[in-house]
């Protein structure tokens, strides 16, 4: 039996959501769909029965976001952020049941512990998080502009990851439809990783535990899943873990249900 159940709900830059399960209680990571989608899509996953004890926020923008009001209309649950990002939304959701911690803290939420950890990006107070459950642990970082020393040191060990490979350089740069403005908050310091950057972290943090690893926020018009595959699979080669199973996640529909168990 799997120890954790992970189903990417969406991700991309029209919205990003993540399911996780464990043995009928699950964690919402962020809400960044409309919460129709959010509910249909965790029926059409199989994941609407599992209790949930609650959302954790990774930032507070719109992409990560723009579902959570509605939804918490229908799911009394309480919201789990930073400072900052409980700052910057409560404003709009002033009636939500905050639970707010400084980045870095660790969270407790019935079998699944939740260390968070700050990272580069362009949002008050954001967070990535790597979530143990049982003798499975799970790495999950959605937007950030550079890779950190910390963020390294959290992302070792993990069975599953779930990382940002926003945009290809190349494409980025002849990509016409954005303003140059926009192009270098993007490939800024606190904006997206790269499928370059985002391989040479898994090429850095891909140890003996590491089965699964989630590609998301590719961005449809400056990037392509099968280029960010191919910079998974050399980097993964390089490292000695050609097993590692390759998901390619999209903001327009639900990914698979995928088993978790600790590595070997």
């Amino acid at each position: 039996m799997a120890d954790a159940i992970l189903t990417v709900l969406g991700s991309g830059s029209r919205g990003n959501s993540f399911h996780l399960e464990h043995r009928g209680t699950a964690l919402l990571i962020d809400a960044g769909l409309s919460a129709k989608q959010l509910e249909a899509r965790m029926e059409e996953a199989g994941a609407a029965a599992a209790e949930l004890l609650g959302v954790v926020l990774t930032h507070e923008h719109g992409d990560h976001t723009a579902g959570l009001k509605t939804f918490l209309k229908k799911r009394k649950v309480p919201v789990y952020a930073s400072h900052g990002t409980k700052d910057a939304l409560e404003p709009h959701l002033a009636t939500a049941d905050w639970r707010s911690f400084e980045a870095g803290a660790q969270l407790e939420l019935g079998a699944f512990r939740i260390e968070t950890f700050p990272v580069p990006h362009d949002a008050a107070e954001p967070i990535g998080m790597r979530v143990t459950v049982g003798d499975v642990r799970i790495g999950l970082i959605s937007d950030l502009g550079f890779v950190t020393r910390l963020v390294v040191e959290r992302l070792r060990g993990c069975a599953a990851l779930v990382l940002e490979s926003n945009y290809d350089e190349a494409m980025l740069r002849e990509e016409e439809k954005r303003p140059w403005a926009v192009k270098q908050r993007i490939s800024a310091r606190h904006g997206h990783l790269s499928n370059g950057a985002a391989a040479k972290l898994v090429e850095e943090v891909a140890g003996p535990e590491l089965r699964e690893l989630f590609l998301g926020h590719i961005s449809e018009d400056c990037n392509r899943p099968e280029l960010a595959r191919k910079a998974m699979e050399e980097a993964l080669r390089v490292a000695g873990r050609t097993g590692v199973r390759i998901h390619e996640t999209s903001a327009t529909r639900v990914g698979e249900r995928v088993g978790i168990q600790a590595g070997k």
